[in-house]
Formats: C-alpha cells, structure tokens, sequence
C-alpha cells in the first residue's frame, strides 16, 4: 500500500480550499494521484505542500509567487548539492596529494 493521503483529507486537515489546491496541481507545484476515481496526494510530497500552504495563507503569497519561490529554492538546493560535491571532491583530492607528498 502506498503512502498517500485523499485529496479530502488534506482540505480538511489544512483548511484549504479546493481551488487553492486545484491551482498547484495546474501549476505543477503538486502532483496529484488518481487512484480509482479519486484523488491523493503521496505522503513524501507532504512538506512541500505544507511549505506552500504556509506561504499561501499566512504570508499572502499568490500562486505565480508560489511558482519563483519553489524554483528558486529548488536551483539553491541543487546549488547546494554541487557545492558539496564539489568540496568534497577538492578534499579527496587534497587528501590524496598530500598522502602522496609524504612518500617523497
């Protein structure tokens, strides 16, 4: 079984309106699971619903905001992740000059 919840249920659970979710699923902010005529939400998925439905109704953000700021921390995360990635790489790197440097 998977880890979903019914659209229903996260209306009622968040006080949001329908529209207001219809919206994300039309701007592709969330993506909605049709399973046997109705309609879920994976579980995985739920923190970045809630950050939405946050920014939604207690900051006034509107869904064309909601859009640039979930692009723009998606791009900061992946930012994130390269420069990890890259750090760690520059002291494997480093590390390996420097065991070499000892055998000289």
């Amino acid at each position: 079984m998977q880890a979903i919840i019914s659209k229903e249920e996260l209306i009622k659970l968040y006080e949001v309106e329908v529209s207001f979710l219809d919206a994300l699923e039309e701007s592709g902010l969330v993506e909605i699971l049709v399973l046997e005529n109705k309609e879920y939400l994976h579980y995985d998925h739920l923190p970045a619903f809630e950050k939405l439905v946050n920014w939604h109704y207690d900051l006034d953000i509107n869904i064309p905001g909601l859009e640039v700021i979930s692009h723009l921390t998606r791009k900061i995360e992946e930012l994130q992740k390269t420069q990890r990635s890259a750090t760690q790489s520059s002291k494997e790197t480093n590390d390996f000059f420097c065991e070499e440097a000892e055998y000289v």
